[in-house]
């Protein structure tokens, strides 16, 4: 059995990779390929059933996926055209960062808006991949405070390594600095930080 190990490799690269390998093996060779995300599981199995290959999948563990084809013995060449109609997008990599600058989504009634904020943090947590920060500032900084309605679903995603980074200028202006529930303190330098490294923004 070969064994290509692409632990951390983006599409279309598992599925180009295991074409190769595939190509160069006898028929009733096994080739094994180590993915981290269920997209490469996924864009794996759906070359092996375009192929008509026999395969197998499996989670060894948190982000390590086995993905087992049983070659055929037909050589055969990986194009870009082909690659397309397979390989679906994977998990957005680089750092995610959710914008929280209200207490509020949307316009219009202010108490809808507030059920439709709660709604978004809650989803956030549902999320398979969830943000690496949340930053809160203006009206945003009532999110994370004693009291909120959001407070238990910021600290569950706290809890999984979350940053969680609350205006301090802000909670100062509402006089909500000593009732800051999760998260640490910040100012407007880290929050221009945070925002200029982030591969992805997320503001509801």
């Amino acid at each position: 059995m070969t064994t290509l190990n692409l632990l951390g490799k983006a599409c279309p690269i598992p599925v180009l990779e295991t074409r190769k390998a595939l190509a160069q093996m006898n028929a009733g060779d096994i080739c094994e390929t180590l993915v981290d995300n269920e997209t490469a599981v996924q864009n794996l199995s759906k070359m092996a059933t375009q192929k008509n290959l026999t395969f197998t999948s499996e989670q060894l563990e948190e982000h390590r996926f086995s993905v087992r084809i049983v070659a055929d013995g037909v050589a055969f060449h990986s194009t870009e055209e082909e690659t397309a109609d397979v390989c679906i997008p994977c998990t957005p990599q680089g750092k995610t960062v959710v914008v929280l600058s209200s207490e509020t989504m949307g316009e219009g009634d202010p108490v809808l808006g507030q059920k439709l904020m709660q709604g978004f943090v809650y989803a956030l947590t549902e999320q398979d991949r969830l943000p690496d920060t949340i930053l809160l500032y203006n009206g945003g900084a009532k999110l994370s405070v004693e009291g909120a309605a959001t407070l238990s679903d910021l600290k569950l995603m706290e809890e999984e390594g979350v940053e969680i980074l609350t205006c301090g200028t802000c909670l100062n202006h509402y006089g909500l600095t000593e009732k800051l529930g999760v998260g640490s303190i910040t100012n407007m330098y880290v929050i221009c930080q945070k925002m200029s490294e982030a591969s992805f923004i997320i503001k509801p």
